[in-house]
């Protein structure tokens, strides 16, 4: 089953007397495991693309299908469920709450959706070990450095072991080496937990470690291409 499906996307918003189409009937199909990149210039709509890919923005017209559900008919609250359960979603600052450990800022996400302290501690501590951040489980935020920051960030989106992971620019705020390892982090993480990740980059030097790539202007999005290499888990 498609973990990710958009079928005919329309984005629209009043722009004085007329429209401003921020996505042009978008279709985008996103497997298990796939990792795809989105490339474009400022502006040409790989925010919105992901803003509607996450539910956080209904589209115009055309359909959102999340691991086989039609979110167009979804409440509110059904919506932030499908969120909370299926999308993880990693922004381009780790917005990490300053007072909390590592550890608890993947703990407070469980905590959230109701499990138990207990449980959410050892999938924590777990997370933090594949990330490459064991043994810092207690440090907090400013203790880390951007790129540790970043993989707390990630860490912290597959808790709830989502079908899909959204991710926007993540490297950056990071130089050349810990943008490389925050990229092939990701490729390990779509390989190891079968997840279907689209990755919005400036940095196009990282783009041989995905799947493939699609690019946006002016609303209007190419077919994901094969990249020219691709890199399994490192």
């Amino acid at each position: 089953m498609t973990a990710l499906n958009l079928i005919n996307v329309t984005l629209q918003y009043p722009d004085g007397e007329g429209v401003m189409t921020a996505l042009d009937a978008v279709n985008l199909s996103v497997n298990p495991g796939q990792f795809i990149s989105l490339v474009g210039t400022s502006g040409s709509g790989k925010s919105s693309l992901l803003a509607v890919a996450a539910t956080l923005i209904k589209p115009t017209s055309g359909l959102v299908m999340i691991d086989g559900v039609d979110t167009s008919g979804l409440s509110e609250k059904e919506l932030a469920a499908l969120r909370r359960d299926k999308v993880g979603i990693i922004f381009q600052q780790p917005n990490l709450l300053a007072s909390l450990t590592a550890a608890e800022q993947l703990i407070i996400t469980d905590h959230l959706r109701g499990k138990s302290l207990k449980d959410a501690g050892v999938r924590a501590a777990q997370l933090l070990d594949m990330v490459g951040l064991a043994g810092c489980g207690r440090k907090r935020p400013h203790q880390l450095s951007g790129g540790q920051r970043q993989r707390v960030n990630i860490a912290r989106a597959l808790m709830a072991q989502p079908k899909i992971l959204l991710v926007d620019e993540p490297t950056a705020a990071l130089d050349h080496d810990r943008s490389d390892s925050i990229v092939r982090l990701l490729r390990k993480v779509s390989d190891e937990f079968n997840i279907a990740t689209v990755m919005v980059t400036h940095d196009t030097e990282f783009v041989p470690l995905t799947d493939a790539v699609a690019t946006m202007r002016d609303g209007v999005l190419t077919a994901p291409v094969p990249s020219e290499a691709s890199v399994g888990a490192v």
